[in-house]
């Protein structure tokens, strides 16, 4: 019997949403990476929300937000372009199972340390920055990953299918790490990041080798990293996508504007904090399945998104009470990811296979790696002008750069 009528027995026919949106299922190896990153994105969110609302406690500061992320995202900026070219050129499994077990070691340092009543404000910088220069080669390892598993047809699928794990995870990290941060405090959190490693670890190491070797892998190696550079900038659909990469990083790294907008301007505590974020995650999914249901994206519909994402977030800047906060939250988690999937597809799809590692370093670099410089410009503007203002910077951003690169995504 073959695939096809396989599928219509079922009731479920590939070029049916339903069918899109689980293409990428099909495949085993990626339905067992699907289930594993759900509880690893899970951890990280729960301890993301630890470290944030911990910081901002012991300094009273905003701007040492903007530390902590300069710590966790400087290294993608200063070795982003680096490390694609690794990706190119390595196992991505094998590459994975080092770049897991190393954060699993951070997280479970966290943990020794604020148990023991020995955690500060140096040691919290220093892992955040060993997980960040990890993080730089993890990112586009998993990206790319995803290709050798399913394959180009259904990279739109598995994208979307990832962005619901990422937005499961953040309803019940954020959720989790504000229960526990109420309860027994940031140790939980820590602990629970470091536990939720071994799920995917366990998958990659009994998976086998899905890993294409590239011809290229065997050519030179010195300037790989300059060549993906001058690739990104010569394609004009690549060229503009990093703007708007770059700017919805900002959004995405909610952890310098969000905990001062629900401390100073909406006046909740930990928990409110973590609400906003589950919010946004509650938003996410049915983002991620419309990314997951759709054909391959088109550039109109990538910068209708950017613009719809970016008013989302004006509107959180300007929510008078926490309900109708919470409530643009979740429109802004439909929009935004929606948004990412689809550009983050578009991106894989229209560059050249033997340049994807790089192409989506690079995608990293905007989205992550220019949060050292940008975040202490937001961090800034709301420690001295107001945390409504900080956090609108983001959509303003966004909708600018969807307005610059209007003509290349045309198609």
């Amino acid at each position: 019997m073959s695939a096809t009528v396989e599928a219509d027995a079922v009731g479920i026919r590939k070029d049916t949403v339903f069918g899109r949106i689980g293409g990428a299922l099909r495949e085993r190896d990626f339905r067992w990476w699907f289930a594993g990153q759900i509880t690893s994105a899970s951890g990280v969110m729960a301890q993301a929300v630890a470290l944030s609302w911990w910081m901002l406690q012991q300094t009273g500061d905003a701007v040492w937000l903007s530390v902590l992320t300069v710590c966790t995202w400087g290294p993608t900026l200063i070795a982003g372009a680096w490390a694609g070219a690794v990706v190119d050129r390595s196992d991505r499994r094998r590459l994975l199972i080092v770049t897991q077990s190393a954060l699993m070691g951070v997280a479970t340092a966290l943990t020794v340390l604020a148990a023991t009543g020995t955690l500060a404000v140096w040691n919290v910088l220093l892992a955040s920055a060993l997980s960040g220069a990890t993080m730089a080669v993890d990112s586009p390892a998993r990206q790319v990953y995803v290709v050798d598993l399913v394959g180009a047809d259904g990279v739109a699928s598995a994208v979307g299918l990832w962005e619901v794990a990422l937005n499961a995870s953040r309803v019940v990290g954020p959720g989790l790490g504000g229960a526990l941060l109420a309860g027994p405090g940031a140790t939980a959190c820590f602990g629970v990041n470091a536990g939720s490693y071994l799920a995917p670890l366990l998958v990659l190491i009994r998976m086998r080798s899905r890993t294409t070797p590239p011809a290229h892998r065997r050519g030179r190696t010195r300037g790989a990293a300059r060549d993906g550079i001058r690739y990104a900038l010569r394609s004009p659909i690549i060229r503009a996508l990093l703007p708007m990469s770059a700017a919805s990083g900002l959004i995405f790294g909610m952890g310098v504007a969000l905990p001062p907008l629900v401390q100073r301007a909406l006046h909740q505590g930990g928990g409110g904090y973590g609400a906003m974020m589950a919010a946004f995650g509650v938003g996410g999914l049915p983002g991620a399945l419309l990314a997951a249901s759709q054909p391959e994206p088109t550039g109109r519909r990538v910068r209708w998104l950017a613009l719809a994402t970016a008013a989302a977030v004006i509107g959180i800047a300007l929510s008078p009470t926490m309900p109708v906060a919470l409530a643009a939250m979740v429109a802004l988690g439909v929009t935004s990811i929606w948004f990412i999937a689809s550009a983050n597809t578009l991106a894989q799809l229209r560059c050249a296979p033997d340049m994807r590692g790089r192409v989506m370093s690079l995608w990293g670099v905007a989205m992550t790696g220019v949060s050292p410089i940008s975040g202490f410009g937001v961090a800034a503007v709301v420690q001295y002008v107001g945390p409504r203002e900080g956090f609108s910077i983001s959509g303003i951003a966004l909708g600018l750069a969807a307005l610059a690169g209007w003509r290349a995504l045309r198609d």
